[in-house]
C-alpha cells in the first residue's frame, strides 16, 4: 500500500510539472481584414514559466513576435537558434515549422506578443512533427 501511495504521489508530481511547462496564451484581439476577404489578424501574448517551452508547431499564418519580458529561444526548421530579449523581434511564415520556442531562463518568466495574420476561423496553432 505504501509503495502504491508513493508511486501515485510521484506520478501526480510529474504530471503537474509537465502541465506547468505549457505556456499561458492570452487572446488580446481578433479583427477581420475587409481589404483581404477571408483573412483576420489575431493578437495574443504567450507567457513561459521558468524553463517552460512549447511543443513543435506551426501557425499556417504570418506570425510577428515581439519580446516583452525575459528572454526566449526560437528556431524554425532549417534555421539557426536565436535568443531574444525584450524589444527584439522574430518572424514565422505560413510554411515555417517552429521547432524551438522556450524560455531561455530556468528562474525568470518570459512573455512575448504575437500578431498572426491568418485565414478567418483557422486555428492559431497546429501541432507539427
Amino acid at each position: 500500500m505504501t509503495i502504491k501511495l508513493v508511486a501515485l504521489v510521484l506520478l501526480c508530481l510529474m504530471i503537474g510539472t509537465a502541465v506547468a511547462q505549457e505556456p499561458k496564451v492570452t487572446s488580446l484581439m481578433s479583427k477581420d481584414l475587409p481589404e483581404n476577404p477571408g483573412r483576420e489578424a489575431l493578437m495574443i501574448t504567450v507567457e513561459h514559466a521558468p524553463g517552460g517551452s512549447s511543443a513543435i508547431h506551426r501557425h499556417n499564418a504570418h506570425a510577428f513576435v515581439y519580446v516583452l519580458e525575459g528572454s526566449v529561444v526560437m528556431q524554425l526548421k532549417g534555421g539557426q537558434q536565436v535568443t531574444l530579449i525584450p524589444g527584439q523581434t522574430f518572424f514565422e511564415g505560413p510554411d515555417d515549422v517552429h521547432v524551438v520556442d522556450r524560455n531561455a531562463s530556468g528562474t525568470q518568466p518570459a512573455k512575448f506578443l504575437v500578431l498572426l495574420i491568418k485565414d478567418q476561423g483557422a486555428p492559431a496553432l497546429v501541432p507539427a512533427q
